[in-house]
């Protein structure tokens, strides 16, 4: 948890990330440690070069030889964005057969709909939806903005892979096939969010502040996170083995398909713009922004004189901030005053409430051959809690592991 003092203001001379930050530091030249992060754990692992051709070849191929014979081979989860939109529409060329999802948690914008409806019209696709029930979203999302935690995207984002997840156990598919990539998402503080699928945190913060009960909303429990889910399902990021360039994305997109942009990341669901451009930046002084554009800078399709340009831009117009307040309100069951109440209220740290962190730890022990934790500790670092992936560390350079 941040120690509370107050540091001068700095900002990175390579990227646009600042002391907003709570973890961040910088070396003798003033570059920061989200750029030394990515240039030792993440680029190692980026491949858009023909090395990553052929390991994608690879993978293709083992999906369609392990899925030969079911009505799918893969699954994908479709929002409507640039990342899953664009992959949608690779996935036919790899010759896949896709189970495509949509997990529709209350908040589409109407051109999330629309680019969805486009892509799937386009491609000759079906849709299988799962609507998560509103009355327990709207009170789990209540719950959260009472914790005055940061991160307040958790209830969407645990919906959205525990019920993906879900669908792919349900129709017997190993591989997910996901848009996450390290061209776009190079950089993301973990001092300014958590763990969306700390199932143990989100049934906390629930018993605390919620008013019913979580029966239809989908919890993926510990277990099933780090247990079953590793043993019976792969997941696949293809974007991180080829070129990938999101204003390319979004062009092709938009000639072929009709496909429209909605203005940021993630803002195809009206909760997520809301969160990112007027609660964080209020209520922490998060501006999200920052974390994007550097990671377009350590990725080398931005320069840093473009994304300071880019940071000069409001985050909001007024006309449209307030058409989103007074939205979010109603929805929620709130009145605008309400809502603006959540974000002049003291913030809490994630640490105020309970996680899995013993969980992990006691898993950890008891699988504590050094390879199992290597693995653990590359497919889940960047999700992980800084102090988890601590431990993580020490407990392979322990010559008991």
């Amino acid at each position: 948890m941040p120690d509370g003092k107050v540091r001068d203001y700095r900002v990175c001379t390579r990227c646009v990330m600042d002391t907003t930050d709570p973890d961040i530091t910088f070396d003798a030249a003033g570059v920061c440690s989200n750029c030394h992060r990515f240039e030792t754990s993440i680029r190692p692992y980026w491949k858009p070069d023909a090395a990553g051709a052929a390991e994608l070849d690879a993978l293709l191929h083992e999906i369609r030889t392990k899925g030969a014979g079911k009505p799918y081979d893969c699954i994908i989860g479709l929002s409507g964005g640039v990342d899953s939109s664009f992959l949608a529409t690779k996935l036919l060329e790899w010759k896949l057969r896709p189970l495509v999802v949509h997990v529709d948690a209350g908040w589409n914008s109407e051109l999330a709909v629309n680019n969805i409806e486009m892509i799937l019209s386009k491609l000759g696709l079906h849709l299988d939806t799962v609507v998560i029930d509103w009355n327990e979203m709207r009170d789990l999302q209540r719950a959260f903005l009472k914790s005055h935690v940061a991160n307040q995207d958790i209830p969407q984002d645990h919906a959205y892979t525990a019920a993906l997840v879900r669908k792919a156990l349900e129709h017997d598919i190993r591989y997910v096939i996901s848009g996450t990539n390290f061209a776009t998402e190079g950089v993301l503080p973990q001092g300014w969010g958590y763990d969306a699928m700390d199932a143990t945190q989100l049934r906390d913060i629930h018993r605390r502040f919620g008013e019913g009960t979580l029966k239809a909303y989908p919890v993926m429990e510990f277990q099933d996170y780090f247990g079953t889910m590793q043993q019976r399902l792969r997941f696949i990021a293809p974007l991180n083995f080829m070129p990938y360039d999101k204003t390319a994305a979004i062009a092709h997109l938009e000639q072929n398909f009709g496909w429209r942009y909605y203005g940021g990341k993630h803002y195809e669901s009206i909760w997520t713009r809301w969160f990112q451009a007027h609660y964080l930046p209020t209520k922490f002084g998060y501006d999200k922004r920052k974390a994007h554009l550097s990671s377009l800078i350590v990725a080398g399709s931005m320069t840093r004189e473009a994304a300071l340009r880019e940071l000069d831009k409001p985050l909001y117009t007024d006309n449209e901030l307030t058409d989103d307040t007074a939205f979010v309100a109603k929805k929620l069951g709130l009145t605008v005053d309400e809502l603006e109440g959540y974000l002049t209220a003291p913030p809490r740290h994630y640490s105020d409430y309970s996680t899995n962190a013993a969980q992990i730890e006691q898993f950890c022990r008891r699988k504590s051959r050094k390879a199992r934790l290597r693995q653990i500790a590359t497919r889940f670092s960047k999700d992980l809690p800084r102090r988890i992936a601590g431990k993580l560390s020490s407990m392979l350079a322990s010559p008991k592991s």
